[in-house]
């Protein structure tokens, strides 16, 4: 849509944004997502589009991602294009996106060049309001005189840029209070690191820039700051952020030294004292669940790794995308194994057993995720079926369908040695379908959903901790959402980069693995 200044534009943007988002409104005419671009930089433009359409994104190349993964049909609505901070990426952003068969845009852009050269590049249908065809003269000088008299503009924005003072951008505390807008705009056209609080920022903008308290700001702040920030600014925020629900017991990110980050997270899974970590080439990397420092790596890359399943006597299942079992031997963890003399006198061990029976079931169905105690074994599949395997022949595997959709994530909860822990085991599993479901081995499946939201699930975890059973859960739109089911608490974060894997120890800490960053939380 294109015009002149004054010709009434952003009304009718207004007026197909309050049709489209309405109540009951038909699917052909639903409008998903609206951003009025005048100020706008382009990171918060990819930001809100991804609050609003339910995913999680730090540039627009991961917008476009996100929304190539979901074929629904979404339309966008993008006003004020030649009022944006910057005309020509949102014109980038503009055109990407429209190379998604299922995406449709409205945009807006002042007559001139932009307007003039984004639908021949985009094959787009243009609406231009000077022409002829599309005003009725007489209700249209009718319409100006009724808008003059009432004291109002023609050319009235849908919304108006906010005017402020710079906020200080060296200053934590006060980049946190300030409108966060405007910090990541300052942010994006000044490129000096501010002492690591413009990297920082920019790296959890997405979070930054929701609607919340001045101290919940602080603590997102915090995690993402990295080793070579200038050291006044942790016991600042550490201090602001003293109010909120969790404290931050470390945080690793990209680029950190002493200790260094381990890379990025696409899965991880808790052993014995320590995480096992899988990054984007397949490499399983150990670090100390306490502190974050590395203590060991894997022999052998797992490409495309899925999901991890650490066992007692050092035994690493992992699963990768095309449903294949492999195993491996972690690093330092000699707990509940046998000595050698046992080793070699039994025929067929209990993890070489369970192995064999995972390998026969992965021939029938391509599993999606894998979680195990040894005494309990769960395999998701793309279906949205759960497999539960239980010491004993094959026949003991019980199957149900609990999602629509791949099963994305699996995690047990069991008690502590000592007690029947096959019996007492809860598997929770995480759907496609945004569901998290809840199973029992000694029982039915619960009928009725642990959690539900309007984005898929990434990663889920259970622990038995002094305060109770934990649930940890990771969803698409990047929410972590932690759950003390004993006494119905719920806490919630959000690291800003999409989240790829949540892990809850024994201790009731919190691991949160993304792109960029590694980080402990502790609840208060």
């Amino acid at each position: 849509m294109t015009g002149a200044a004054g010709r009434g534009k952003s009304l009718l943007l207004a007026w197909l944004v309050g049709h489209g988002t309405q109540q009951g409104a038909v699917a052909e005419r639903a409008v998903h997502a609206f951003v009025p671009l005048g100020g706008q930089s382009v990171h918060t433009t990819v930001w809100t589009l991804a609050d609003q359409l339910w995913v999680s994104a730090r540039t627009p190349g991961e917008l476009v991602e996100a929304l190539q993964a979901d074929q629904r049909r979404t339309v966008i609505v993008l006003a004020d294009l030649h009022a944006s901070a910057d005309p020509e990426e949102h014109a980038a952003l503009v055109l990407a996106l429209l190379r998604l068969e299922h995406v449709r845009l409205v945009t807006e852009a002042r007559t001139g060049a932009l307007a003039d050269r984004l639908p021949s590049e985009g094959h787009a249908a243009v609406l231009n309001v000077d022409e002829a065809r599309w005003t009725d003269a007489a209700r249209y000088e009718a319409w100006l005189a009724q808008r003059r008299a009432a004291g109002r503009n023609a050319s009235e924005q849908v919304v108006t840029p906010r005017p402020g003072k710079r906020p200080d951008l060296d200053d934590p505390v006060a980049v946190c209070a300030a409108d966060p807008w405007e910090v990541t705009t300052a942010y994006a056209v000044d490129t000096d690191e501010h002492g690591g609080l413009r990297t920082a920022w920019l790296r959890a903008g997405q979070s930054l820039c929701r609607d919340q308290e001045p101290a919940e700001r602080a603590l997102v702040l915090l995690t993402a700051l990295g080793d070579g920030a200038d050291p006044r600014f942790a016991p600042a925020l550490t201090d602001m952020a003293s109010s909120t629900p969790w404290m931050v017991g470390w945080s690793r990110v990209r680029e950190d030294v002493l200790p260094p980050w381990p890379g990025p997270v696409l899965s991880s899974a808790k052993a014995v004292g320590q995480l096992i970590l899988a990054d984007h080439a397949g490499v399983l990397r150990a670090v100390d669940a306490g502190s974050g420092a590395p203590t060991g790596r894997l022999a052998d890359p797992v490409p495309q790794v899925v999901s991890l399943a650490p066992l007692a006597d050092g035994t690493l299942l992992a699963l990768d995308s095309r449903g294949r079992l492999c195993t491996q031997q972690m690093p330092a963890v000699r707990e509940g194994r046998g000595s050698g003399l046992q080793a070699l006198l039994e025929e067929l061990t209990p993890t070489k057993r369970l192995v064999q029976s995972l390998a026969a079931l992965l021939l029938s169905t391509r599993g999606t995720s894998l979680a195990s105690t040894g005494e309990t074994t769960a395999v998701g599949d793309a279906d949205g079926s759960l497999h539960l395997l239980t010491p004993g022949s094959d026949s003991a595997t019980r199957t149900a369908r609990l999602h629509q959709g791949p099963v994305n994530a699996l995690a047990i909860a069991a008690p502590s040695r000592g007690s029947d822990g096959a019996s007492a085991a809860i598997v929770y599993s995480g759907g496609a379908d945004g569901t998290v479901r809840a199973w029992a081995p000694a029982a039915a499946p619960l009928a009725v959903p642990v959690a539900t939201r309007s984005c898929p699930v990434v990663s889920v975890d259970a622990a038995y901790t002094e305060t109770g059973l934990v649930l940890v859960m990771g969803w698409g739109d990047g929410l972590v959402e932690h759950r003390r089911l004993d006494v119905e608490e719920v806490r919630l974060f959000r690291p800003g980069p999409p989240v790829n894997a949540v892990t809850v120890t024994s201790r009731d800490e919190v691991l949160i693995g993304t792109h960029e960053s590694l980080t402990c939380l502790l609840p208060r």
